[in-house]
């Protein structure tokens, strides 16, 4: 005969939930390790690409220098450069510079590629502050503007103008800056007056930057000359990225307020505007933090054209030199630097958002 206990069904426990393991790692931080661990082969084919393309072109040092020095002089400076070795040999040694943090040496004038980052450099990364500034200015508060009257007379204005503000090209939008307000007596070159310039040379320590060398300074009217002369260039390459922000807010923000805990809110009776700003306006915004890193290649490749139109000394405008000159050793050098600056601020940007947006993470 079977017993009770025998006839009772069997319930399982349920199992505590298991704990993280002790000395395990957290979610966030193995996210940011495997995008670490990607960073680096994507550097890697980056200036592997790098190098590939300026030895296709074809002899950096007869391309330079060709019809300026005899055949003996040009042999003797490749092998000072080591371009008569195997390319396997310049590869390994091109990347064993890499790290210790040589880029090379500029064919034409004799200057190292790290010190035309520290100079050059320090005007590009200048150009894309006060840019991302102003793009932040404009697509912001614009794409707001254009989610709250979707379809309506503003909503259309908007889309049309950040449609044309991102299709016009750079140097255009520039050449009419300058054309609108150089009569006004508005700088229209240069980072700074040639006084301004002098001036600053003489700060300690010297950062290049010329607005913290200004404030540096103290001088009122020297911080003010900056401002003005970076006023058109930061417009004409902030409105690129402007236009993309408009939209992206736009779209977020119009499918944030379809969301069912915006409905909810405003079931209670929460007014349009406060469910605008207070419910969807912060969640829209996450996406604008990850295309931020995108737009970081954006703005350095605007900034060839746009400091050549300003003469705005960074590092477009010496690449530009440098492509002129024909000097590819300095190119591929310049080169490098903007595909690292463009991997790291790609995984600066993920640590951002994952900091922001927990989703990320699993």
């Amino acid at each position: 005969m079977a017993t009770t206990e025998a006839l009772t069904p069997t319930v399982p426990t349920p199992s505590e939930p298991s704990s993280p393991r002790k000395g395990g790692l957290s979610p966030l931080a193995r996210y940011l390790l495997v995008r670490l661990a990607l960073l680096i082969p994507m550097i890697w084919l980056l200036v592997t690409l790098v190098f590939l393309l300026m030895r296709v072109i074809g002899d950096p040092i007869q391309a330079a220098l060709g019809g300026r020095l005899s055949p003996a002089q040009i042999a003797e400076r490749k092998a000072e450069a080591g371009l008569d070795r195997p390319i396997l040999t310049q590869y390994l040694e091109y990347l064993g510079g890499l790290v210790r943090g040589d880029f090379g040496v500029t064919l034409t004038d004799n200057r190292k590629v790290s010190d035309i980052l520290l100079v050059n450099g320090a005007a590009t990364l200048e150009l894309a502050f006060w840019s991302l500034l102003v793009a932040f200015a404009v697509g912001i508060p614009l794409g707001r503007l254009a989610a709250r009257y979707r379809d309506q007379l503003p909503d259309v204005a908007l889309r049309l103008f950040a449609i044309l503000v991102y299709a016009a090209p750079v140097f255009f939008v520039g050449l009419l800056l300058k054309l609108a307000f150089t009569p006004f007596g508005w700088p229209s070159s240069g980072r700074a007056s040639t006084t301004t310039e002098i001036t600053l040379q003489q700060v300690e320590p010297q950062t290049n930057i010329m607005i913290i060398d200004a404030i540096l300074w103290g001088e009122p009217s020297l911080i003010l000359d900056v401002l003005q002369h970076a006023m058109l260039p930061a417009i004409a390459l902030g409105l690129l990225t402007g236009g993309v922000f408009l939209r992206l807010v736009r779209l977020n923000l119009l499918q944030t307020l379809r969301m069912d805990y915006v409905t909810a809110a405003r079931a209670r009776g929460v007014s349009e505007r406060r469910v605008l700003s207070k419910h969807a306006f912060r969640t829209a915004l996450v996406p604008v933090v990850t295309v931020m890193g995108l737009q970081v290649a954006l703005l350095l490749g605007g900034a060839i054209l746009t400091e050549t139109t300003f003469e705005w000394k960074g590092l477009g405008y010496q690449l530009a030199e440098y492509l002129v000159r024909r000097d590819f050793l300095a190119v591929q050098g310049i080169v490098t630097v903007i595909a690292l600056i463009v991997g790291v601020m790609s995984f600066l940007i993920d640590v951002i958002v994952a900091f922001v947006d927990p989703r990320v993470r699993f």
